[in-house]
Parts: C-alpha cells; sequence; structure tokens
C-alpha cells in the first residue's frame, strides 16, 4: 500500500512540473516590446554663411569658397519629459536690421525669431524642457541656452571641464557666458541612454571639441536617426572625411567619425546634419501656429 501511495506522490508532481514548463513560452521567441511615442520638432536657430569655407578643412580644398549653414535645434518629445538638442545662435541677433559679420570676416549669421516664441507653436514653455543638451559649446549651438537655467544640462564632463575653464573664461568669454547660467547640471562620461529605454541616446563623440556629442533617436513614425552636432557641417565633408582646421582633436574626430559611420549601420540611421540646409527642410517642422 506504501509502495502505491508513493508512485501516486511521484507521479504527481512530475505532471505539476510537465504543466509548468509547458506553460513557459517557447524558448527562442522574443516578446515585443512597443516604443515609446516620440515627437521631433525642428527649429531655427538662425543662419551663418561661412564666408571663408577653407577653415573647414585642413588643406586648401575650399579656398575662396562660401556657404549657406543652417542652425538648426530641436525638441524631442517623450511620455517620461523633454529634451532640447542644441540652442542655435545668441539671441542678440534677433530683431537686428542687418546681419552680423564677426571683425575677422569669416561667419556673417543672423537670428530671426527667440527661443520662447518658437516653443509656443508647439505649445510648449520655458519650464517644460526637463534637459538641455548641447552637441558642443560653440556660439551657434549655445545661443539660448542660458534660457533653460532650470532644465538639467547633459554634458559630457570633459566639454564641461573645457569651457568654464579659465582659459576659456578669459580667451573666449562669450562662449563660457552663453552657458554659466546652467548651475543644475548632470556630467557625463560617455554615452547616455536619457530616458532608460534605448529611444534617445546620447553618443559621445569627441574631436571636434573634447566633449562633441551627437544625438540617436529611434522614431516610431521616421525610423532611427542620428542627429550630427558638428561631427560633419556639409555633405562633402562626410564623404571624403575632411576635418575643420578649428577642430580640438584632429586624430580623435577621425577616430570619432569611424564610430560615428559604424553605429549609423549598425542602427540603420538616417543620417542627418544639422548645418546642411537640405537635411534641415527634411525633418518635421513645428506648425506656424498651434491650433
Amino acid at each position: 500500500m506504501k509502495k502505491i501511495i508513493l508512485f501516486i506522490l511521484t507521479f504527481a508532481v512530475i505532471s505539476c512540473k510537465q504543466e509548468k514548463k509547458e506553460a513557459k513560452p517557447e524558448e527562442g521567441k522574443v516578446e515585443e516590446v512597443s516604443k515609446p511615442e516620440l515627437k521631433l520638432y525642428t527649429f531655427s536657430g538662425g543662419t551663418v554663411i561661412a564666408n571663408k569655407l577653407e577653415l573647414f578643412s585642413q588643406d586648401t580644398t575650399y579656398t575662396g569658397q562660401s556657404k549657406e549653414f543652417a542652425d538648426a535645434f530641436y525638441v524631442v518629445s517623450h511620455p517620461k519629459g523633454n529634451l532640447m538638442w542644441d540652442a542655435g545662435l545668441p539671441e542678440s541677433l534677433v530683431g537686428l536690421e542687418e546681419p552680423f559679420t564677426d571683425p575677422s570676416g569669416a561667419f556673417t549669421v543672423s537670428r530671426k525669431d527667440s527661443v520662447t516664441n518658437q516653443l509656443s507653436r508647439i505649445g510648449m514653455k520655458v519650464d517644460d524642457i526637463d534637459y538641455i543638451a548641447l552637441s558642443h559649446t560653440h556660439f551657434d549651438h549655445s545661443g539660448h541656452a542660458n534660457v533653460f537655467n532650470r532644465s538639467t544640462w547633459l554634458v559630457q564632463e570633459a566639454e564641461y571641464d573645457f569651457i568654464t575653464s579659465e582659459e576659456v573664461q578669459q580667451n573666449n568669454p562669450d562662449n563660457y557666458n552663453a552657458i554659466k547660467e546652467l548651475q543644475k547640471t548632470k556630467k557625463l562620461n560617455g554615452d547616455f541612454d536619457v530616458f532608460e529605454d534605448g529611444s534617445v541616446i546620447i553618443k559621445s563623440m569627441p574631436g571636434h571639441t573634447p566633449g562633441h556629442q551627437v544625438l540617436y533617436l529611434d522614431l516610431s513614425e521616421h525610423g532611427p536617426l542620428l542627429l550630427s552636432g558638428d561631427m560633419y557641417h556639409f555633405y562633402e565633408n562626410r564623404t571624403h572625411k575632411r576635418v575643420p582646421s578649428f577642430n580640438f582633436d584632429v586624430e580623435q574626430t577621425r577616430a570619432s567619425m569611424e564610430i560615428f559611420e559604424d553605429f549609423a549601420e549598425e542602427n540603420g540611421a538616417t543620417v542627418y546634419l544639422q548645418h546642411a540646409k537640405g537635411d534641415f527642410e527634411k525633418l518635421p517642422k513645428a506648425p506656424k501656429f498651434l491650433k
């Protein structure tokens, strides 16, 4: 009798284990994870005319040429918050009757509209921006940064140390002053997943400046894309891997170019050059008037 009871109990345990095993999902089957709904808005931070295009190469390739650049900034709206990427030209240019040419004659710049006015077109205010990240701290990417002194500044530690150094404060005070009110900072050392779901990733790509970075977005409608910062200013430089004469580190730039291109290919990401007028026109814009 004991043997019969023991057999029944053993059979019951084996049957229970088998049921649990059968209840498990099939091996190798990957459950689909829905992408967060991202919205990307592209705004004009002004216009830059490079009067001395030769500055954008290590040689004399572009001597005697000039080129008009777009100067975009962006808002990425995620269910967990809003990120502003780059900050255009200085807002002191808004309202000037004529474009401004710097004393060296290298650049002629203009800007028509403020960031607060442009944000209103998508129903946002300054306080709605949770994070601000600059691809780097050159004057054409940090123009209205100080407006967002309540937002968290996502910055590579190398870039922060560079722009706040005594040397920059003394020799390039305008560049330092453009970010000096951003006191709420999160210093990065490498890539950073902003919303921790792989949809918005800041990629460290040093060389143009010590802490230059680019932005990867996985948009549900448009697919993966990369906003280039100043990795390349125009497509000839991307094709031929030309490095501007004013880059912080030439070899570091070239290494970042290789990493950038490999990452774009591996992720099937469309590259948008932030200074290329054609690419500026391709990305979704804010409506002129919010209905």
